[in-house]
């Protein structure tokens, strides 16, 4: 299966800690962010890795060039921004099979070879990964009745939850299926929008998960990350 990080984002809220490099390469322990993502994707499953870049492209492929451990590496490079959902599109324009989707600025401490396993068991349009926090404030809550999804609740609310970890295997047709193009967000436009269409399934996990993109996250990583 190939892999797609979404590694476009220009990262606004980090930019008083990383001014002058997109978000995914700030550095945590001396090392890019993306190379701690990059590191759990080289696995027996995964057979290539498709980075979407946009802003300040050069940096992330001078760095990476087209390997990582021994992975093949390709970029699809945004000419102007295009949302999540807009970049995935553009990334999956050639392929045909079901495809991993994550983002380059969140880190979910998962076997990637076990998501895929259990996905290739029980295929699905769409299979998202949940992981259960004690508050969902910050990323809104999944609702879910065994392992479908059924909806999303919007953020702000301080309760315990399901949240969406940023993590998805997806069949490409989805976005054809729905007329989907341009620039949307794959959250909102892809997934709240059609839930009950695409009848998301769930992969459930408690592993280590963390999102860079405040400052304090950001401050945490530096010490938590190294530890994994």
């Amino acid at each position: 299966m190939k892999a797609i990080i979404l590694a476009g984002g220009f990262g606004s809220r980090l930019k008083q800690k990383v001014p002058d490099l997109p978000k995914p390469m700030a550095p945590v322990a001396g090392r890019p962010f993306l190379e701690y993502v990059l590191d759990r994707l080289v696995t027996k499953n995964i057979t290539e890795i498709i980075l979407s870049v946009g802003y300040k492209a050069e940096l992330i492929i001078d760095h990476f060039g087209n390997s990582y451990r021994n992975k093949p590496i390709r970029y699809v490079i945004e000419s102007k921004p295009l949302g999540t959902g807009g970049a995935i599109v553009k990334a999956l324009h050639s392929e045909t099979e079901s495809t991993l989707v994550l983002n380059g600025d969140t880190l979910l401490n998962i076997s990637f070879d076990k998501l895929i396993d259990d996905y290739k068991q029980n295929p699905a349009r769409i299979m998202l990964v949940l992981k259960e926090i004690n508050d969902v404030s910050r990323y809104g809550s999944v609702k879910i009745n065994n392992d479908r999804i059924t909806g999303f609740l919007e953020k702000g609310k301080n309760l315990p939850g399901y949240i969406n970890a940023g993590v998805y295997i997806v069949k490409p047709e989805i976005f054809k299926d729905f007329k989907l193009s341009g620039t949307f967000s794959f959250e909102t436009n892809c997934l709240q929008n059609y839930c009950n269409e695409l009848a998301p399934t769930a992969f459930f996990t408690d592993a280590y998960f963390i999102d860079i993109g405040i400052p304090e996250d950001y401050e945490r990583a530096q010490t938590e990350l190294p530890l994994l």
